[in-house]
């Protein structure tokens, strides 16, 4: 096959760039000189000490993530989608607003209020005269698991809505006309057809719980992610924490394949349930002690999730207001625009060209590209961040009088990699979407009329990808804002993020001070949240 300049070139720049953090992770097992012998000393140190902590913590944290997210998700999902009662149009969006909140601020807010010396228990103590802890202790993996599961439930809440509302409504319908009660639908109709979109929501919010470092840091949990940074900036050991990280990609490559599957699944039901007639599928009106039922399902992970942390954040500051240094305020913010500005930018930019390529000529390298782009909001910031320095200290150890160092930790260069490796794919998705929604035929019509390529992108697919690239670029931007374990590590110097001060002052037991930042991370966080409430709004029945 011919080279053809300059667009091979690319796709090949984007392929080495994409893979270089994963394949450099894998390379530091290879027996180069002394570093096989001691990344075989150093795994079995860590299999006598702190691995099997490790891992056992990790495994049951998700255990109890997955069961929590499941529950919950599937439960609201159930409720709004087959049942009306009132205020149900209400909890169709407010389910959704957990989305908006990092899950390490809704740590640091239930931490402020329900801690040893927080206002509950404080208040619990003088009106009851006893002394000692009251509640358990908020930061254990309990509370984690707690935190985890009413800030991610919503990845299950969406996809089961959706296989609910869209697959199963019909057939549920006629079940109904053929007699079958209430309870024999949910089981033997809806839960089959649901079970695929349960799969796939709860292994993106295991996903999410494995590259998470802000909750398991702060609550002092013993996960892959924060051993990884402990090996890294704690003991100086980059074996240790590459050999850390690929354990690490390993649950998140088998958790993205039971996605996968799950994803199959999923149009393999629509495909088989999608066409079941043109019934009316009405949800059953709840009255009395039910509707008070499905309020108190819907209500409390809204409450839990969005309102409580928001309220206890709002707390302090309301109390103290002189804890607040607007100036100081104002950088972080200013730091944390522009680099979400620049990623969105530059990852909206890289994705548009790959999506034209997809559209185009849908050739092996191009779809390995894409696949290979696709991939990289799988992995954790955490094993970003350890490929992308690991190939630094061996080539200063090389070449000590390289600048590379330099440029990728002292400049923004290697903190805005990392963020398109992890979040080009969102981009990519949301314009693959868009170009689904094009007709092919609109290309045949411009080629016959002699238009070429970039005239085809200008004059044709521009115009109708439009809304498409800002969305795309819009949830680049957020998920920049709310990026913890790379920016903590990969920042310059005098450039702290608020996500990154946040963190640093509730680590600081300073909490007082890190809800400002948290407050402004969560009402950046509702713009996309508010704009996917308007798109998967149902229309009245």
């Amino acid at each position: 096959m011919p080279f053809r300049w300059p667009r091979q070139l690319l796709l090949l720049t984007l392929t080495v760039a994409f893979m270089l953090p994963v394949v450099a992770v894998f390379a530091s097992w290879l027996p180069w000189g002394d570093s096989g012998a001691a990344a075989a000393q150093i795994l079995q140190e860590m299999s006598g000490t702190v691995l099997p902590d490790y891992v056992w913590t990790t495994v049951r944290l998700c255990l109890m993530v997955a069961v929590g997210v499941v529950l919950t998700g599937l439960s609201t999902a159930a409720v709004v989608t087959m049942f009306d009662f009132p205020g149900r149009r209400v909890f169709e969006w407010a389910l959704l607003l957990p989305l908006a909140m990092p899950a390490y601020v809704v740590a640091y807010a239930y931490t402020d209020f329900l801690q040893f010396g927080g206002p509950l228990q404080t208040f619990v103590r003088n009106a009851l005269g006893v002394e000692g802890r009251v509640f358990p202790e908020i930061r254990s993996l309990g509370g984690a698991a707690w935190v985890f599961t009413f800030s991610l439930y919503p990845y299950v809440y969406l996809l089961a809505r959706t296989a609910l509302g869209e697959r199963a409504a019909h057939l549920m319908e006629a079940a109904r006309l053929l007699g079958a009660p209430m309870r024999r639908r949910i089981l033997e109709v809806a839960l089959p057809l649901a079970r695929p979109a349960v799969a796939a929501g709860a292994a993106l919010a295991l996903m999410e719980t494995l590259a998470d470092f802000g909750v398991s840091s702060y609550f002092g949990i013993q996960t892959f992610t924060a051993g990884i940074y402990k090996a890294w900036l704690s003991m100086d050991n980059r074996i240790a924490a590459a050999q850390l990280a690929t354990m690490l990609l390993l649950l998140v490559a088998m958790l993205l394949f039971l996605e996968h599957r799950a994803q199959k699944r999923m149009r393999f039901s629509a495909a088989r349930g999608g066409r079941a007639g043109a019934m009316d599928a009405r949800p059953l009106m709840l009255q009395g002690r039910a509707k008070w039922l499905a309020w108190g399902v819907c209500g409390a992970p809204v409450l839990i999730g969005f309102v409580l942390p928001v309220l206890f954040m709002l707390r302090p500051l309301v109390a103290d207001w002189s804890v607040l240094s607007w100036t100081q305020f104002l950088g972080w913010s200013m730091n944390s625009l522009r680099l979400g500005a620049i990623s969105a930018l530059l990852a909206v930019g890289l994705a548009l060209v790959l999506a034209f390529n997809l559209r185009r000529r849908p050739d092996l390298p191009t779809r390995l590209a894409a696949q290979l782009v696709g991939l990289g909001y799988a992995v954790p910031g955490a094993v970003i961040v350890v490929g992308l320095l690991l190939p630094v200290g061996w080539l200063q150890s090389v070449a000590p009088q390289s600048s590379v160092g330099y440029v990728l930790t002292a400049t923004s260069l290697g903190l805005i990699w990392a963020y398109l490796v992890r979040f080009c794919a969102v981009a990519l998705q949301s314009l693959q979407s868009g170009y689904a929604r094009i007709p092919a035929s609109f290309d045949d019509s411009a080629r016959m009329l002699g238009t070429r390529d970039m005239a085809l992108m200008r004059r044709v697919h521009w115009p109708l990808l439009k809304r498409s690239t800002a969305a795309a670029a819009l949830l680049v931007f957020v998920d920049v804002m709310k990026e913890l374990p790379a920016t903590l590590v990969l920042r310059p110097f005098n450039s702290d993020t608020l996500a990154v001060v946040a963190y640093q002052l509730a680590r600081d037991e300073r909490l007082g001070e890190a809800a400002l930042p948290s407050l402004a991370l969560v009402l950046v966080g509702l713009i996309p949240v508010m704009l996917l409430s308007r798109t998967l709004r149902a229309p009245s029945r």
